[in-house]
């Protein structure tokens, strides 16, 4: 294994976001390397074939790509302190459009990714049956190591401990 010097994080803005940076942070710390957090806009072309009633905003995914760049702003200012308290070699964010998985694959490569480290729990039921898991994705299909979080896995401690 290569030495880690970049971990990126994927994030979804969920209540299960801020569990999945402090242990992204908490990894990325020990190695001192730069965390590198990322939200996927997805494009509507993913809803292909199901019945979407016409927008009438042209400027639909572009709102939506902005807004999506201000609760990321946001995001890392609500979790300034979790992120600080780790020694980090940088922070940085970024947001981008597209298939979810695929585009995390493809930052990973553009800035050289050591190590992703990202949540297990994203799509459940019938939308984890359509659209599949982008954990899942990422691990089968990343060149580089991939750390899945249970952000649930509070509800398993003390298991396994007799």
């Amino acid at each position: 294994m290569q030495e880690i010097t970049t971990v990126l994080t994927p994030i979804d803005f969920s209540d299960n976001a801020t569990k999945i940076i402090r242990s992204a942070a908490y990894v990325a710390g020990t190695f001192r390397a730069a965390l590198h957090l990322v939200f996927v806009v997805q494009n509507f072309e993913d809803y292909s074939g199901f019945f979407v009633p016409p927008v009438s905003m042209p400027n639909l995914e572009e709102k939506l790509f902005e807004s999506a760049q201000e609760r990321m702003d946001a995001f890392l200012q609500e979790n300034k302190s979790v992120l600080e308290g780790y020694d980090l070699g940088e922070v940085k964010s970024k947001v981008l459009a597209g298939d979810v998985g695929e585009e995390i694959l493809n930052y990973a490569d553009e800035i050289s990714c050591n190590l992703i480290v990202m949540g297990t729990h994203g799509y459940k039921g019938l939308e984890r049956i359509m659209f599949g898991s982008v954990a899942d994705q990422v691990v089968k299909t990343a060149c580089c190591p991939v750390l899945t979080i249970n952000p649930y896995r509070e509800e398993c401690e003390g298991r396994g401990s007799k």
